[in-house]
């Protein structure tokens, strides 16, 4: 009877105990789901936007504005541009600290990528990848020229924007759809699919340029979002045109920590890992003049 009683009162100890440290495991590596709005650095604002309906999800936006002096772009550099595979794996953390950056954000999609268990995968960090689509660093393409059918973002050296190709493009990065053109969302955005995305725009006049990531893949926390959804938001945020860039596991964003070291903002799933960042082929970084 008193080994029934101490069992007894042991499991429900154990619940008590599992109840209490519930939010901190849920939260454990994550942003709370509250919304929050910081100036970063002069001319970047950082929003989190927390939303229960249609479902949960976590929302984070950079609005950047790309005449504030100082300010420049970087896309990944190729480690071999005349290659097939160009450009070794990185994580959006990795790129930011080893180009001194203050903000990153995951690119283009690439190949090859396989995912079966946690310690079987590629890209690791270092393997060599090749992005989908046409990529451009300080003036060196290094994706498929051309692009093939996805979308292309072109920054240039006065840090103007546009999905129009110039002749010689500067920086370069691509995307995975097109969602938005012209103020208006693009025809055919019906796959029903949630997943964590990434997405890149720019206002009506060029001035400003937004980043978007949603997490998803998290039961409870923020489940994902569709094209449709995406293309919607990036309007209401004010989008004239804009592209979904690689997503799923890649989606990450990071910024430039007190200690110089990386701070993600959002909640990377990669292997459905909470927390855990994908080597990508190429990322877009910001960063200030000195």
């Amino acid at each position: 009877m008193k080994l029934r009683k101490s069992c007894l009162l042991f499991s429900v100890l154990a619940f008590i105990i599992l109840c209490a440290a519930a939010p901190f495991v849920y939260l454990h590596g994550r942003p709370a789901p509250i919304p929050a709005k910081q100036t970063l650095r002069n001319g970047v604002v950082y929003q989190r936007i927390f939303r229960l309906r249609p479902r949960p999800m976590m929302i984070h936006v950079l609005k950047i504005d790309t005449k504030t002096k100082g300010l420049h772009f970087l896309i990944t550099p190729p480690d071999r541009p005349e290659s097939d595979q160009p450009i070794n794996a990185r994580t959006t953390s990795q790129f930011l600290e080893e180009f001194d950056l203050d903000i990153a954000v995951n690119g283009d999609g690439f190949s090859p990528w396989w995912s079966y268990v946690p310690a079987d995968y590629y890209p690791h960090a270092g393997d060599p990848v090749t992005p989908r689509g046409e990529a451009a660093s300080r003036g060196t393409v290094y994706g498929r020229e051309g692009g093939g059918h996805f979308p292309t973002l072109y920054l240039s050296q006065q840090n103007t924007v546009s999905f129009d190709a110039p002749n010689k493009p500067w920086d370069a990065i691509s995307g995975e759809t097109r969602i938005v053109q012209n103020g208006k969302p693009m025809d055919g955005l019906t796959n029903p699919e949630l997943h964590p995305r990434t997405a890149i725009g720019y206002s009506k006049n060029g001035k400003f340029l937004f980043i978007v990531v949603v997490d998803g893949r998290q039961p409870f926390y923020s489940q994902g979002i569709t094209l449709a959804e995406l293309a919607d938001l990036m309007l209401q945020l004010g989008a004239h045109n804009a592209m979904n860039l690689d997503g799923g596991g890649s989606s990450t964003l990071a910024i430039r920590g007190g200690n110089g070291e990386a701070r993600i903002l959002n909640s990377p799933i990669d292997q459905y890992i909470p927390g855990r960042e994908r080597p990508v082929a190429n990322h877009l970084g910001i960063y200030f003049s000195k």
